[in-house]
């Protein structure tokens, strides 16, 4: 069972999501993702995207560690079950983040929402191409806001994404089977 690490819900439970469609992120990866995302001072008071939210475990511990409002996107009805519980369960803990959960595919939803967003999470099933996830990075990029991070989750055996021309890489961490790519807009 996934949990919140840190912040105000922490050691918060989060509800699962039945099948194999949903690959949760695992204690460890959050734990080093979340200990970097804090080194660049990007949680505090942070508009959140959570695209392929699964059970909302990314955005819902930016949200238990002080950002202002999070949106959990995904299309799957287990997942946007579990998120919604889980959503119900951190509001209950007392956090004071708005937290959203919306039924859309991703690129769609970025493409009507324009952001703007502080902190952008693009975990897609593994099974995406990297042909298929180039189009959303493309269409997330005009909603960044300057010194936004965006974080792409993937299989360590996956290449780099194809960043767009807006979006700068600097960096990528491997955990086992999970790797990290981080970018930021081009100044």
């Amino acid at each position: 069972m996934s949990r919140i690490i840190a912040g105000r819900a922490g050691g918060s439970r989060l509800a699962s999501v039945k099948g194999k469609n949903t690959r949760p992120t695992t204690d460890r990866v959050k734990e080093a993702l979340f200990s970097r995302l804090e080194g660049y001072d990007v949680l505090s008071g942070a508009d959140v995207l959570d695209l392929f939210a699964g059970t909302g475990a990314l955005g819902l511990e930016a949200a238990s560690r002080g950002a202002r409002a999070v949106t959990l996107v995904d299309r799957d009805r287990s997942a946007l079950e579990a998120c919604s519980r889980n959503k119900r369960a951190l509001e209950a803990s007392g956090t004071d983040a708005r937290i959203d959960v919306v039924n859309s595919p991703a690129e769609s939803y970025v493409k009507r929402s324009q952001g703007p967003w502080d902190l952008v999470f693009v975990d897609p099933p593994y099974s995406m191409t990297d042909a298929e996830i180039a189009p959303l990075l493309e269409a997330v990029t005009p909603g960044l806001r300057d010194g936004a991070v965006l974080v792409v989750e993937r299989s360590a055996r996956d290449p780099e994404p194809t960043w767009p021309a807006d979006l700068r890489r600097f960096g990528h961490r491997s955990y086992g089977e999970t790797a990290l790519w981080f970018a930021e807009p081009e100044d």
